[in-house]
């Protein structure tokens, strides 16, 4: 039988990918296990325990109010341009 290169390009598409798999699973670490800690409680929220009331929440920076910058019409001769003072082109 002839090896012909339509197999030859379909065994390299099979070939290589595993190759390249087969030598990856071969180098990679083998990590530990992660442990589980022996005993998890949650806490079930239940009536029967007394509830702590929740105080009221500092606000973070990302909740302060900032009031907008004023508007102010500017010239059409101001194009913000940080050219410095006299400098005129």
């Amino acid at each position: 039988m002839v090896f012909s290169r339509r197999m030859a390009a379909l065994a390299a598409v099979v070939v290589i990918p595993l190759g390249i798999a087969a030598t990856s699973f071969a180098l990679s670490d083998r990590p530990e296990s992660p442990k589980v800690p022996p005993k998890v409680e949650l806490d079930s929220g239940s009536p029967s325990s007394p509830a702590p009331t929740p105080s009221a929440p500092t606000p973070t920076p990302s909740d302060e109010v900032v009031s907008r910058p004023p508007v102010t019409d500017s010239s059409a001769d101001d194009d913000d341009d940080d050219d410095g003072p006299g400098d005129d082109g």
